[in-house]
């Protein structure tokens, strides 16, 4: 330990003889170790986190697969799961819904959900107040009994210690409040606000068409996500063959519910993880070759103690002792550094990033950075280090401060220093690439026609509460009166209400069949369904490509019409004309279909994201919803209005004027302009492009900074030869060539290995591109370039120096 602590002294002096040294070198350390933690710290809570139950590790997700497509499950199969499944010690079905709270004089929207009572067993968390549903109270007729979120308590509820067993009106129905959860289970699935009882009746629980539950299971100790899966499966069966015509071609799918909730961000936050390694090895090279450059300026002093006695193993250890010292100064400087980016990146993040608002550098990310910077140490000192060790007294007392320590050439010869650079122009090629492919990516998403115009569009929603509209058909009169409230208001050009708005909120889909197939689940074809009013298509800027649209003659009673996307009329009958053809779908019976008539044919949109191909939709008229329609959607629109000067954010205050005039008391919440929705479907690949193209960037500056160290050192350490060469006649070309010529060879060993590299790492990013293939030739060619030109950049300024080396004053110094 006394000659630990007296090497950590003398390597400190040592560095604060080198302040400009020290200072890039830290610097470019705090840089690599500080993106890494900052990205560790996102990887962990959105990732690694455990999530805040009792068993987490048992806890799946069970939805229902219908032609390849994942969903969720009707209460007859939860019924059926429950009674014949012996893999789960609970199973709850949860149903997520908009609700009007009571808060005073004014009413706010929650997100709520209703739940069976088994709900809270399957996470095995205690409230923190109070206590959860009794197994009485989810039936009919049970007690209004809500447990609320601590958010939601604690914030617009105001802490109140005396709440429970207080009442809050929902939807205009009194509830008591039984419970308050813990702040660690605010992080639910949906990030709902309140739970309450579902209360299904017999008639719901025997019901296996409406597929409206998301399912959540508790496993038992001894049961394994595979085993369940089988039993499902076999259950499903039995259903198929019970219920034909609700269950063909259906399957149930168990996930660990970590894998669902993630799924979307996990492969992105990998590779981001893996490129900001990328970074740190960059930049650890970086330090590797400033600490060769200085360990050839050094050689006389480490000859000096190896005369005097020093061991080979005593001057290694010395300089391990420095390179520690470095690592941990770089990770101090980047555990600020990764502060302020951790921040950073939680606030430019998508909303719907799970957990990601608990990342920061707490004491594991701590951990991390303290291994990370031990490591950095290892891996940057470890040349340098074997070539001092390696270092033959004679030639280092013969060579001084000249050459590198340890002979092999000089260091116009070191090839060591040569590799180094190599691996860096290599390890900064896949960067670059992966960022051009999300570039590209971005460029294509820019340039897809959504369906629908943008411009001068602002949308909200609206639930209305069930006491008051239990009649569907009071629920289609209030909301079309909405609309034409609202389409009076002055500076509104035109107004419409849909179930469900491009790239929004709520909404449902349902199988349709052809008139001319047979009537069987097998022949339906998944689409979305929107129950729109009139104008819609109009306001919306979705083209109608044929046909007309719905107007007054499409109310209840009349023939039976809709509208369908083209892509869907294509694919029900292709080649031929769906203008008067009939489908059936959303209602009826095999002996009364209740077909309806297609009158238009309206352009395709991309409703789930311009990165999304277009989906088959259709589109009901308002006065013909079906019987149980207002039921599949809870009551909640989107009121969509046209600014006539198109400035969107000028109707705000007019739409919530007209639902206020129609249903007064029913708050106006989510209000979004369509160019905003547009923006926020961007946001993951925009995150993850500016990301991964902030890290190629950072890797190309500290690549094209080792390019020029080692050109520098190499024409400081020829500059008595450049100037005995430029006396004997040579040009500034020659000089500038044979500069040229110790730079070029690494970097095109650099590109040639990166170029491999960055084929095989961009297959990682398959998933995400849109437009362009991994293996883009354009994209390659551009990155190639760019790096070549940093490169050429970096090698110029030294090669001009060489170039007006004086003979006279390099002899001299010599």
């Amino acid at each position: 330990m006394k000659t630990f602590l007296q090497d950590l002294r003398y390597a400190a002096r040592m560095l604060r003889k080198s302040p400009g040294f020290a200072a890039v070198a830290i610097g470019t350390l705090a840089l690599g170790i500080g993106a890494n933690t900052a990205i560790f710290s996102l990887v962990r809570a959105v990732l690694l986190e455990p999530l805040p139950f009792a068993d987490p590790e048992r806890i799946v997700t069970v939805m229902e697969m219908w032609k390849g497509r994942r969903g969720n499950v009707a209460a007859g199969m939860l019924a059926d799961l429950q009674r014949d499944s012996k893999s789960f010690d609970a199973l709850a079905g949860a149903r997520y819904a908009n609700l009007n709270i009571a808060l005073g004089d004014t009413s706010e929207r929650v997100l709520g959900a209703r739940v069976t009572r088994d709900f809270f067993t399957v996470f095995g968390v205690a409230p923190a107040l109070g206590r959860v549903f009794r197994p009485e109270e989810d039936h009919p007729g049970g007690e209004r009994v809500v447990v609320l979120s601590h958010r939601l308590w604690s914030g617009r509820l105001g802490a109140a210690g005396d709440i429970l067993g207080r009442t809050i009106r929902l939807d205009g129905e009194l509830y008591t409040v039984v419970g308050v959860m813990p702040k660690a289970f605010d992080y639910a699935r949906e990030n709902e606000e309140l739970w309450i009882p579902a209360a299904f009746t017999p008639e719901t629980l025997a019901d296996h068409d409406n597929h409206n539950l998301v399912l959540s299971g508790l496993l038992r100790p001894a049961a394994t996500v595979a085993g369940a899966q089988a039993e499902a499966s076999t259950i499903m069966a039995g259903i198929r063959k019970l219920h034909p015509q609700d269950a063909a071609e259906r399957d149930f799918k168990i996930q660990p519910m970590r894998e669902i909730l993630v799924e979307d961000y996990s492969d992105r936050l990998w590779i981001l993880f893996g490129a900001v390694g990328l970074v740190l090895l960059i930049a650890c090279i970086n330090v590797s070759n400033m600490l060769l450059a200085r360990g050839a300026l050094r050689a006389r002093e480490l000859t000096v103690r190896s005369a005097v006695g020093a061991s080979r193993g005593r001057i290694a250890r010395q300089l391990l002792t420095e390179n520690l010292l470095l690592g941990l100064a770089g990770g101090a400087l980047g555990i600020l550094f990764a502060s302020a980016a951790a921040g950073a990146l939680v606030a430019a993040s998508p909303g719907d990033v799970p957990r990601i608002e608990q990342a920061g550098v707490n004491g594991i990310a701590l951990a991390f950075a303290l291994a990370v910077s031990v490591l950095s140490a290892a891996l940057f000192g470890l040349a340098p280090v074997v070539r001092a060790s390696r270092g033959d007294l004679q030639t280092g007392l013969r060579e001084g401060g000249r050459g590198t320590y340890g002979g092999g050439g000089g260091a116009g010869r070191d090839r060591v220093r040569t590799v180094l650079v190599a691996g860096q122009v290599a390890l900064v090629l896949p960067l670059l690439a992966g960022a051009g492919l999300l570039i590209r990516t971005a460029m294509h998403l820019q340039r897809v026609d959504p369906g629908f115009d943008p411009r001068g569009l602002l949308t909200a929603r609206i639930s209305l509460p069930r006491a008051a509209y239990e009649d569907p058909r009071s629920v289609s009169r209030a909301l079309s009166q909405v609309v034409e409230e609202l389409g009076r208001a002055p500076g509104v050009a035109s107004a419409a209400l849909t179930t469900q708005v491009p790239l929004g909120p709520g909404g449902n889909s349902n199988g349709i069949v052809a008139e001319a197939a047979e009537l069987d689940i097998k022949n339906a074809v998944d689409a979305r369904l929107r129950i729109v009013t009139s104008g819609y298509l109009k306001t919306m800027g979705i083209p109608l490509l044929r046909g007309r649209g719905f107007d007054e003659r499409d109310g209840a009673g009349a023939v039976r019409v809709m509208i369908m996307s083209d892509g869907l009329a294509r694919r029900l009958w292709p080649g031929q004309d769906a203008i008067g053809k009939r489908i059936a779908c959303c209602e009826g019976s095999p002996d009364d279909p209740m077909f309806k008539t297609v009158v238009g044919i309206a352009g395709d949109t991309h409703s789930r994201g311009l990165g999304e191909d277009a989906y088959p939709e259709f589109y009901l008229p308002i006065g013909q919803t079906p019987a149980d329609g207002w039921n599949w959607v809870q009551r909640s629109v989107t009121l969509v209005a046209k600014a006539r000067n198109g400035d969107a954010g000028t109707l705000a205050g007019p739409m919530r004027a007209a639902v206020q005039a129609v249903a007064p008391g029913v708050p106006v919440y989510e209000l979004r302009t369509m160019d905003e929705r547009l923006r926020e479907s961007l946001s993951q690949e925009r995150f993850a492009t500016i990301l991964l193209a902030s890290l190629g960037v950072v890797g190309l500056l500290l690549a094209a900074v080792g390019i020029y160290g080692i050109v520098s050192y190499f024409v400081a350490a020829r500059t008595a030869e450049f100037g005995v060469r430029i006396a004997l006649g040579a040009t500034a070309r020659d000089i500038i060539v044979a500069t040229a010529r110790h730079g070029v060879p690494p970097v095109a060993l650099g590109l040639a290995a990166g170029i491999a590299a960055a084929l095989a790492a961009t297959r990682w990013l398959r998933a995400t591109l849109r437009g362009v293939s991994p293996s883009d030739p354009i994209t390659f060619a551009a990155v190639v370039a760019v790096l070549a030109a940093a490169a050429a950049l970096a090698m110029w300024a030294p090669a001009r120096r060489a170039a007006r080396i004086d003979p006279a004053t390099a002899l001299r110094s010599e």
